[in-house]
Order: C-alpha cells, then sequence, then structure tokens
C-alpha cells in the first residue's frame, strides 16, 4: 500500500453546533424565560443543527 496524502478540509461543523444551541439557548428563555426551556432549546437547536450538517448539506467524501 501507497502512502497518500490527503488534503486537509477544514470542517466547519462544530461552528453549526455552537450556533445552533446558541440560537436555541435564546429561543428557550425569548419564549417561556425559564432555564428549563432554556436547555429544551439548547437540545432542539442541537437537534437542528444535526440535521441540517447532515441531511441538508452534507459534504462529499470523494472529492
Amino acid at each position: 500500500m501507497e502512502n497518500q496524502e490527503t488534503e486537509g478540509v477544514k470542517s466547519f461543523d462544530n461552528l453549526y453546533y455552537i450556533v445552533g444551541v446558541l440560537a436555541g439557548m435564546i429561543t428557550g428563555q425569548i419564549v417561556k424565560g425559564t432555564f428549563l426551556w432554556v436547555l429544551i432549546g439548547a437540545v432542539l437547536g442541537l437537534l437542528s443543527a444535526l440535521f441540517f450538517v447532515n441531511k441538508v448539506a452534507p459534504r462529499d467524501t470523494e472529492n
């Protein structure tokens, strides 16, 4: 087997996750204003970011 050098492609997936969690937390704070809703908003924001990264805007790993 040959040693193949692959070009490093920066992944900004973590940025999407952070933005999703923060947006969810802010939305939870605005909707109800309690700590429980902030946590629920953070979880929903993270799930939305996961969906976006995996289904809406997937990267082609072969190119």
